[in-house]
Formats: structure tokens, C-alpha cells, sequence
């Protein structure tokens, strides 16, 4: 089977396709096998005060898509602009490899992937910003 499977701690809540779905009292794990299900961790979620910084915003355009406040094709030029931008500062081999992802998946619609891949490149945002305070 494939699809997207998604490991839920205890209450944890998750936002499908505009339906919060909260788990119960024990771990659990969910098989999504609908192709292209709008699916997003609320723990995950960037409050829209949090996108205060290049990388956030743009995470924050892909989740705006998978919470089903944006319209993919609305966002599609918007998200790629940002990773391009985001290309021009983060040039080592890691962050182009998870930029290119991002990419890829946005021209696929598949944007829990593109946030996924944005999302990993928050750590090494952090880092920039704490070595060049501006």
C-alpha cells in the first residue's frame, strides 16, 4: 500500500482535507491513501505571527494550501518566487537538495511535501540568523 502514513502521539490533532481529527489515548498510526489529501500536523503549524522570516513565510504559503485557506493555483507562482529567493541566500549542497524538493512538489501539487521539505530547512535558518544578526 502506499500513500502517507502518518504516527499520531497521544491527542495529538491532525487537519484533513479541513476536517481537525484529534487521536485518542494511545500512539497510533494512520494509512492516508487518498492521493493528494490536504493533510497538516497541527503541532506543526505556523500561527500566521511566526512567519517572521523568509523561510517561514514560505512554509506558511504551503500550509496556507493544505489547510484549505489558499488555492493551490493561487500560491503556485507566490511558493516558487519564495523557494527561488530563498535559492539566491542558501546555497550549500543540504538546503538546494531540500530547496529542490520543495519545488518539485509544488509543481506536483504535493505540498505536505513541499512543506516537509521547507520545514527541514528552518534549523539551518535559525543558525544564519544567529551567526548575522541584523
Amino acid at each position: 500500500m502506499s500513500g502517507l502514513v502518518l504516527k499520531l502521539g497521544p491527542h495529538e490533532r491532525v487537519l484533513i482535507n479541513g476536517a481537525v481529527i484529534e487521536n485518542g489515548d494511545k500512539r497510533s498510526r494512520l494509512a492516508v491513501v487518498t492521493p493528494n489529501a490536504n493533510i497538516l500536523r497541527l503541532r506543526d503549524a505556523i500561527h500566521p505571527q511566526e512567519a517572521n522570516t523568509p523561510v517561514r513565510r514560505v512554509c506558511y504559503i504551503a500550509q496556507l494550501v493544505l489547510s484549505g485557506d489558499a488555492d493551490p493555483g493561487d500560491t503556485r507562482l507566490q511558493l516558487l518566487r519564495g523557494i527561488e529567493q530563498l535559492s539566491q541566500v542558501m546555497t550549500d549542497h543540504d538546503s538546494r537538495t531540500q530547496l529542490a524538493l520543495a519545488s518539485r512538489a509544488v509543481v506536483e501539487d504535493q505540498h505536505y511535501q513541499a512543506l516537509k521539505a521547507l520545514r527541514a530547512l528552518l534549523p539551518r535558518e535559525e543558525r544564519l540568523f544567529a551567526a548575522h544578526p541584523h
